[in-house]
C-alpha cells in the first residue's frame, strides 16, 4: 500500500518560508520557486505545506520508487534513485508524477493523459452521456482527456426518439467541451482533445467549429487524416466519406473535393491555429500496441497535447530526460556528449518508469476504494466505478509508459550545433535513436526479472515497422526480446514540458529557444533612491528597463567572459547575440520545412508521438501552411500544429473582413496578446470591502482586467507599495493558458503570483473576459466604461465587481473626454467629461468619482 505520513505532528511551512528557501534552490529563479511551491510541494488541504525545497520533494520520490523497488531483484537504492532525480539535473519525473508519488493528502491518479471510448454503445444518448461522465471523474483527479467523436451520427440521420433526426457532431463538441471549462473552476484545470476521422460526413462542420467566436473553447480540435484523403488532395481527386466511417456498407456516404476541404482546414489552421492535423494511418501502421487492437488495443484518439495516442481507457505516465546535463563542458571548444552515462540514465529511467506504473496502481486501488465508500447508491457509483476499473486492466495488462526529453535546443546550443541546421538534425536524429533503443532494451532486462506486461506476444508485432527499425539497429535487442518478452507495450513520447522545463532552466522539449535575451520596462518614480532612468517618455514618466536572459544563454555568457549584470543597449545584445550558438536558431528563425523534417526524422524512433508547434511569422500564406502540412506527412509526422504569429485572436468575430469606419478609428492593438504586459495595480473599495485590479496594459492603455477581492487566504493581497508589474501569459502542464502578475520584492527579488484567473471567483472571471474582449479590440475606454455600467446583473456581488472593473477603468479615460448618455445627479445637465477618473459637469462643476 503507499506510504502514510507518519504519526505526530508533522513540520510544515509558510507559503514564505517555502518560496524563500526555493528561490535560493533555484539561484533567485522567482518563477521557478513559485511554480515549484504552488503545483508541487507536498501540501494538505488546509494549505500546510509539508516541504521546504524540491530536495524534499525528490527525497519523497525517491523512498516511495526505492520501496517498489525492493519488490524485484537487484533494487535500485533510494539514494542512487534520489541523486538520478534531484536538482532536474538528469531525470524529470512529470506533472502528475511529481505531485502525487507519495502524497497521502490527494486522491488522484499518476496519469498524465487518459483517452475513453464509446465502444459497443454507438452514438445513443446514454453512450454520449457515459463520456460526459468519464470525462469529469478523469479531469477531476488531475488527468487531461481525449475521445473521438467519429462513432457519433451525422447530421440528419435517422433516430428512434422524438428528435426523429440526428443533431451531429457539433453540439455533442460544446457539451464536452462545457464540462471541461465546468471541471477547470476553482483551481482544478481541465484539458480536453476532441478528434474525428476526415471519413466522417460531418468533419466538415467538426472543422469549423471553433471558428464561431466563444465555442468549444474548453477543447483542442485535431482531425485524423487518412492516407487516402491525402493522396486526393495530392492528385485533386474526389474523396467519399461515409458513416460508419470506412463501412463497407455505410449508412450514409457522400463524395466531395478534398482539395476543397484540405482548404478549409488549411484556412482555418492560418486563421486561428486549430484543428490540429493527425496523420491517422501513419499511427496505426507505426503502433506497436495495434499490434494488440482485437484485445482493446486499438488506437482512438490522444491526449490533449497530441503526443500519446492511446487505447480506449488506456492512460500514461511522462517523465523527461533533461539532454542539457548530457553536455561536458558545455559551451567550450571541447564540448562532447556523455553518450555512456546517457545510455545508463535511460536505463534507469526505463526502470523507474516502470516502477512508477506499480504506484499507479496502488493509487488506482484507493481511487475505487473511495468510491466504494462513497455515500451514493450503487448505481450513481457505477460508471465512475467501472472506468476506473477499466484503467486499471489496461495498466496492468500493457505498462505503457512514456519516457521523453527536454532542453533539445540548450543541448544542440552547448555542443556549438545550430538548431536547425543539417549537423544538429543528425545529432539530434542519434540521440533519440539512442533513446529508442536503449529504453527498449531496458525494458527486455527488466522482462527478464519482473515479467513481460501480459500479453506479449513477438508473433503479433514481428511486422510492425517500429519493431523492425530496432531490428535493423541492434539485431541482437531484437533477439533477446524474442527470448525474454517486453515489460512494457510501448515506451516513448515528447510532450511539451511545461513547467518542468521552467525547474530545469532549459528550453522546452524538443523546441527550440524562444529567445536568448529579451528587454523588459517597467515604471519608475524618478524621486526613489538610486533608482536609474534609461529615458522619460513623452508624457513625463520615467522608465528603467532590464534585462532578462534566457539560462542557458546566461551560463554561455559566463563561459566567454561576458558580463551578464551589463544594462547592454540594443546594438551591444545583437551582436552578442549573433556571436553566440543561439544565433538563427529562435523559434521563429529556424527553417519551418527543416523543422518538420526534423520532426519525421525523429518520429521513426519515437513509438508514440511528438508534441510540437511550427511557429509562423504573421504574413506567411495560406499556401505555406498546406505545404507544411504536406510535407509533414510525407516526412513520416504522426500529427502537426502550425502557428501563426497574431493567429488566435482578434480573427474570430465575423465573415466580413471589411473594417467599418468605426473600427478604423479604434486603438490598434496586436491582434495576438504579448506574453507579457506592463501591469497597474488599482486598489478600491467597494461596500467597506477591499478590492484589486490588474490592469494589462499596451502604451499605457487597458488591454485586460483582473479584479475581485483583495483577500489573505485567496492570496491577491500584495504589498501596498506594490503599483506596477507585469503579467505573463504561460502556460499549465496540460496546456492550458494562465495568466500570473510578478512584481519584484524590496530586495530585488522577482515575486510571482500564478493563475490570476483562478484567484478571483469564477463568475467574475467569465465576465473579466467578455470586458477584456473588448478592451483587446480597441474599443474606447469610456465605451468600454459605458457598456459594463449598462450591463444588467442579478447578484449583489457580482454589481460589486462591475463597480469596481468599471472604476478601476475610468482612470484610463483621457481628461476632457465627454461622457455621452449619461447625467448630472445635480443639475441634471448632459455636459459631463471625464476629469482624472471622475465624471465632472461643465456646467454646474460638481464631480463623480464613484
Amino acid at each position: 500500500m503507499p506510504t502514510k505520513i507518519a504519526q505526530g505532528p508533522q513540520k510544515t511551512y509558510s507559503q514564505e518560508e517555502a518560496f524563500n528557501a526555493s528561490l535560493e534552490y533555484f539561484k533567485g529563479d522567482d518563477l521557478a520557486a513559485r511554480v515549484w511551491v504552488n503545483k508541487y510541494a507536498l501540501k494538505d488541504s488546509q494549505g500546510n505545506i509539508y516541504e521546504l525545497t524540491p530536495d524534499d520533494m525528490h527525497h519523497r520520490i525517491a523512498k516511495e520508487i526505492s520501496r517498489i523497488e525492493q519488490k524485484y531483484p537487484n533494487p535500485l537504492k533510494e539514494e542512487q534513485i534520489f541523486d538520478l532525480i534531484k536538482n532536474f539535473k538528469y531525470i524529470v519525473p512529470q506533472g502528475s508524477p511529481m505531485a502525487g508519488i507519495g502524497n497521502p493528502f490527494q486522491i488522484a491518479s499518476l496519469s498524465n493523459c487518459f483517452v475513453i471510448g464509446n465502444e459497443g454503445q454507438s452514438d445513443s444518448y446514454g453512450g454520449i452521456m457515459k463520456i460526459d461522465q468519464e470525462q469529469v471523474q478523469l479531469m477531476k483527479r488531475r488527468g487531461g482527456v481525449g475521445h473521438d467523436l467519429s462513432h457519433i451520427r451525422p447530421k440528419g440521420s435517422p433516430v428512434k426518439n422524438s428528435a426523429l433526426t440526428s443533431t451531429g457532431l457539433v453540439p455533442f463538441m460544446e457539451r464536452y467541451s462545457n464540462t471541461t471549462r465546468e471541471v477547470a473552476q476553482d483551481g482544478r484545470r481541465g484539458a480536453l482533445m476532441l478528434s474525428v476521422s476526415i471519413n466522417h460526413p460531418d468533419a466538415e462542420d467538426f472543422i469549423d467549429a471553433k471558428m464561431v467566436q466563444g465555442k468549444v473553447t474548453g477543447a483542442n480540435v485535431s482531425v485524423r487524416m487518412d492516407d487516402d484523403f491525402m493522396t486526393a488532395v495530392e492528385s485533386g481527386l474526389a474523396y467519399t466519406q461515409k458513416f460508419p466511417i470506412h463501412s463497407p456498407n455505410p449508412k450514409v456516404s457522400k463524395t466531395i473535393d478534398a482539395q476543397k476541404l484540405w482548404s478549409k482546414i488549411v484556412h482555418n489552421a492560418w486563421q486561428s491555429a486549430e484543428p490540429g492535423i493527425l496523420f491517422w494511418d501513419t499511427i496505426i501502421k507505426e503502433s506497436v500496441p495495434d499490434c494488440y487492437s482485437d484485445l482493446g488495443y486499438n488506437t482512438v484518439s490522444t491526449n490533449p497535447c497530441g503526443e500519446i495516442p492511446l487505447c480506449p481507457y488506456d492512460s500514461c505516465r511522462l517523465l523527461a530526460i533533461n539532454l542539457f546535463s548530457y553536455v561536458n563542458q558545455p559551451f567550450t571548444d571541447n564540448a562532447s556528449f556523455d553518450f555512456k552515462l546517457f545510455k545508463e540514465h535511460i536505463a534507469a529511467a526505463q526502470r523507474i518508469m516502470d516502477d512508477i506504473i506499480d504506484l499507479e496502481l496502488e493509487k488506482v486501488d484507493v481511487i475505487l476504494k473511495k468510491i466504494k465508500a462513497d455515500p451514493e447508491l450503487d448505481e450513481t457509483k457505477a460508471v465512475e466505478y467501472n472506468l476506473w476499473t477499466n484503467i486499471k486492466e489496461k495498466a496492468e495488462q500493457g505498462r505503457r509508459t512514456g519516457i521523453g526529453i527536454t532542453a533539445e535546443g540548450d543541448m544542440l546550443a552547448a555542443l556549438g550545433l545550430r538548431y536547425g541546421s543539417e549537423e544538429a538534425n543528425q545529432f539530434s536524429i542519434e540521440v533519440h535513436k539512442t533513446i529508442a533503443l536503449e529504453a527498449y532494451r531496458a525494458s527486455i532486462h527488466t522482462a527478464k526479472d519482473r515479467g513481460a506486461f501480459q500479453i506479449f506476444d513477438a508473433e503479433r508485432e514481428k511486422n510492425n515497422p517500429f519493431i523492425l527499425r530496432l531490428k535493423e539497429a541492434d539485431e541482437k535487442l531484437y533477439y533477446e526480446m524474442l527470448e525474454y518478452g517486453r515489460r512494457n507495450i510501448a515506451l516513448l513520447t515528447i510532450a511539451p514540458t511545461g513547467t518542468t522545463s521552467l525547474m530545469t532552466q532549459t528550453t522546452s522539449g524538443i523546441e527550440p529557444v524562444f529567445l536568448p535575451v529579451y528587454k523588459r520596462r517597467r515604471k519608475v518614480n524618478p524621486n526613489d533612491k538610486n533608482v536609474r532612468i534609461d529615458f522619460v517618455d513623452e508624457v513625463g514618466d520615467s522608465w528603467e528597463e532590464y534585462l532578462v536572459f534566457h539560462h542557458k544563454f546566461k551560463q554561455w555568457m559566463s563561459v566567454k567572459g561576458i558580463d551578464t549584470e551589463k544594462n547592454y543597449s540594443q546594438e551591444e545584445l545583437q551582436k552578442i547575440v549573433e556571436s553566440s550558438p543561439y544565433f538563427k536558431a529562435t523559434s521563429n528563425d529556424v527553417d519551418w520545412l527543416s523543422k518538420v523534417r526534423l520532426q519525421g526524422a525523429v518520429q521513426k524512433w519515437v513509438d508514440h508521438s511528438i508534441s510540437v508547434t511550427i511557429n509562423l511569422p504573421n504574413d506567411v500564406s495560406e499556401e505555406l501552411v498546406g505545404k507544411l502540412y504536406l510535407e509533414a506527412w510525407k516526412a513520416g509526422c504522426k500529427g502537426v500544429t502550425v502557428y501563426r504569429d497574431g493567429s488566435r485572436s482578434g480573427v474570430l468575430i465575423s465573415n466580413d473582413q471589411k473594417k467599418s469606419e468605426n473600427e478604423e478609428s479604434l486603438t490598434h492593438f496586436p491582434t495576438k496578446r504579448p506574453q507579457i504586459l506592463e501591469a497597474d495595480v488599482v486598489r478600491l473599495q467597494n461596500n467597506k470591502e477591499k478590492w484589486i485590479a490588474f490592469i494589462g496594459l499596451i502604451n499605457d492603455q487597458p488591454y485586460e482586467i483582473f479584479t475581485g477581492m483583495a483577500d489573505d487566504e485567496d492570496g491577491i493581497l500584495i504589498p501596498r507599495w506594490v503599483n506596477n508589474g507585469l503579467i505573463i501569459k504561460s502556460r499549465n502542464e496540460d496546456g492550458s493558458s494562465r495568466y500570473d502578475f510578478q512584481y519584484k520584492n524590496k530586495r530585488g527579488y522577482k515575486t510571482t503570483i500564478e493563475g490570476l484567473s483562478h484567484k478571483f471567483n469564477p463568475e467574475y472571471w467569465n465576465y473579466a473576459k467578455l470586458i477584456s474582449s473588448t478592451l483587446r479590440h480597441g474599443m474606447p475606454i469610456e465605451k468600454v466604461v459605458d457598456l459594463i455600467n449598462s450591463l444588467q446583473l442579478d447578484s449583489e456581488s457580482i454589481n460589486t465587481w462591475k463597480n469596481g472593473v468599471a472604476r478601476s477603468l475610468k482612470r484610463y479615460v483621457a481628461d476632457g473626454t465627454e461622457a455621452k448618455g449619461q447625467k448630472c445627479d445635480s443639475c441634471n445637465s448632459k455636459n459631463l467629461i471625464y476629469q482624472e477618473g471622475c465624471l465632472t459637469c461643465k456646467d454646474c462643476g460638481s464631480s463623480k468619482c464613484g
